[in-house]
């Protein structure tokens, strides 16, 4: 097995762990001794062990007495390169200087500054092999929140919404109509549980009272991020229960009842795209799915403040109703969902 199988095998293990790491990024890591993996382990949650730690555990907790010679003739695969810093948990590349690995490979050098390349300089200072960039682009792509977040400073800006086959968004007397199916209903939750926040206007709060959890599949609820400048979106709606903390972006208050945060900003007529990207990532919130209104949305758009854009075509049409958004990006591909027709853009502008 050659080096990408086993930084592949890393990616594996690291997104199991989908949702529950940010804002640190998803690492995996396989310790391999003459073709043969005796130890992997993977970052499973915020503040606890890295990836690098958990494998070792694994040599020690199957090999026993002999988990300290055989790490001396073992090649350690990262798909990021091993921290050099004290955070939340002590440096994992000191840790494989202890044990005198033979060999590291690593998938991407951390952009972090408290690491980009300082892991590797430490473990070549030690005497280890170091070979980096295997699968670089692959590496860099799953773990593209982080990276995101580290060198754009925001968060990773998914747009979702759901669009008539004749690209209607929604009615135009403001009722809530569905149009995607059951399904498509299921991955968007699926979606929810795996990014940091999901983010809406005060117009759909009040049309659409929706309730921004991920009620129909196992996992985490986003913090529900709302934009209501003059703080009208009633209490009694759902984005008010205590399903997952709210935050309400307002021009009236600062405060904090319960899980409700309230954050005042100036001037939100004024680049409110940016105004918002910037507080998420002064937040630490990594990622962020935005599902409308059209208004938000078109927001995002014309700044180019997006990355990946999720559109779910129905098969139905409308007579009349709201224009879906433009989108001018990058397909990456159409996957069919139940009946509906699922497009995923990516934006090349960098």
């Amino acid at each position: 097995m050659g080096d990408e199988f086993y930084i592949k095998r890393c990616l594996d293990l690291a997104a199991l762990a989908l949702g529950n790491v940010s804002p640190n990024p998803m690492v995996g890591c396989v310790i391999v001794v003459d073709g043969k993996i005796i130890g992997e382990g993977y970052h499973q949650e915020y503040g606890k062990s890295h990836a690098e730690p958990n494998a070792i555990k694994a040599v020690f907790g199957k090999y026993g007495d002999e988990a300290e010679n055989l790490l001396k003739q073992a090649t350690a695969y990262v798909n990021l390169e091993p921290c050099a810093h004290f955070g939340k948990t002590p440096p994992c590349a000191d840790l494989l200087v202890k044990h005198q690995l033979k060999k590291v490979v690593i998938g991407n050098r951390d952009p972090f500054s408290g690491v980009d390349g300082k892991g590797i300089e430490k473990l070549r200072n030690a005497g280890i092999e170091v070979v980096s960039g295997i699968l670089d682009d692959n590496c860099r792509y799953f773990n593209r929140r982080f990276f995101t977040r580290i060198q754009k400073q925001r968060p990773y800006i998914i747009l979702k919404w759901a669009e008539t086959a004749n690209g209607y968004f929604a009615t135009k007397d403001g009722h809530q109509k569905w149009i995607s199916g059951p399904l498509a209903k299921r991955l968007a939750h699926q979606w929810r549980s795996e990014e940091d926040a999901i983010l809406i206007g005060k117009q759909t709060a009040i049309m659409d009272n929706p309730q921004l959890t991920s009620r129909e599949w196992p996992g985490k609820n986003p913090i529900r991020l709302v934009i209501d400048k003059n703080l009208q979106v009633p209490q009694s709606n759902h984005i008010f229960n205590t399903a997952a903390k709210t935050i309400i972006f307002n021009e009236v208050k600062t405060d904090v009842i319960e899980n409700i945060h309230y954050i005042q900003m100036e001037d939100m007529h004024f680049y409110l795209a940016q105004k918002i990207a910037f507080q998420l990532y002064l937040m630490d919130i990594q990622s962020v799915i935005i599902e409308g209104g059209a208004n938000i949305l078109n927001q995002f758009l014309s700044t180019d403040l997006w990355d990946e854009a999720r559109i779910f075509t129905s098969s139905a049409s409308w007579s009349d109703g709201v224009s879906s958004p433009n989108i001018n990006g990058n397909l990456q591909e159409t996957v069919q969902i139940g009946n509906d027709k699922l497009s995923i853009y990516l934006n090349d502008i960098k």
